[in-house]
């Protein structure tokens, strides 16, 4: 499994021949990329409606899009999107050579178009290469997107329990979401091995310094290691994996 962090919340998953994009928002300090530049993905995952989550969907109508109803039916309306794949919290599909997993994510939700001002339930994800029950037993690799969130216990009772993540993208801006001592907390919750930071600098109120969640990280309990990744710059969870 490949993981690459376009700023922001925004993440390219390869899973050997399928891909998926998450919450495409390429108008952030991170990245140097336009949306232009990446290869159109196989799904598109969106963990809720806001604006830098959904900024950039109209540069990906060809590909699948998966969200909750509420929100694949406003971007089919508005965007014009033909495929789509509407499911909901603990919910898992097949996609290509991976698995989606839908889980909750403490946040506010919200977007307007002819019919609807308002939004459902905010979500996160776990991408697996196999089954959850499999990739939680070692048969597997998984990588969980928090989306926009508070810390929750969802985290320690049901992802970190139950479907053992391998990596973790944390948001830890605060102000909005989690910030760095929350998402640590989150890190040693989830037991995964690798946490990295994401939502962060894009605007003045989620101005951080991610080597604090590091430490923060470093400081609790459990062998997560806090990585700070450079935008745009693919990292092989597999191969790390190998290496611990």
């Amino acid at each position: 499994m490949q993981l690459t962090w376009h700023g922001h919340s925004t993440w390219y998953v390869q899973i050997k021949d399928t891909t998926f994009l998450i919450d495409p928002f390429f108008d952030n300090p991170k990245t140097s990329l336009k949306p232009s530049d990446i290869d159109a993905p196989d799904y598109v995952l969106l963990t809720h409606g806001h604006a830098d989550h959904i900024g950039d969907i109209d540069s990906f109508i060809e590909s699948t899009v998966v969200a909750t109803p509420e929100l694949t039916r406003y971007i089919s309306d508005d965007y014009g999107v033909d495929s789509t794949i509407a499911m909901n919290i603990g919910g898992t599909v097949k996609a290509g050579s991976g698995y989606i997993t839908m889980q909750r994510a403490d946040h506010t939700n919200g977007y307007l178009n002819s019919y609807s001002v308002g939004g459902d339930m905010p979500a996160g994800y776990l991408l697996s290469d196999a089954p959850p029950r499999e990739a939680a037993n070692g048969n597997g690799e998984s990588f969980y997107h928090a989306g926009d969130t508070g810390l929750t216990t969802d985290m320690r009772d049901v992802i970190g329990n139950y479907l053992k993540p391998d990596a973790a993208a944390l948001p830890i801006g605060d102000h909005y979401t989690m910030g760095p001592f929350q998402a640590a907390i989150a890190a040693n919750w989830l037991g995964v091995k690798f946490a990295f930071p994401m939502h962060y600098d894009t605007f003045p109120p989620i101005q951080q310094d991610p080597s604090l969640f590091v430490e923060e990280v470093s400081a609790m309990p459990g062998d997560a290691k806090g990585l700070i990744l450079d935008a745009d710059i693919p990292f092989d969870l597999t191969e790390n994996l190998k290496s611990l």
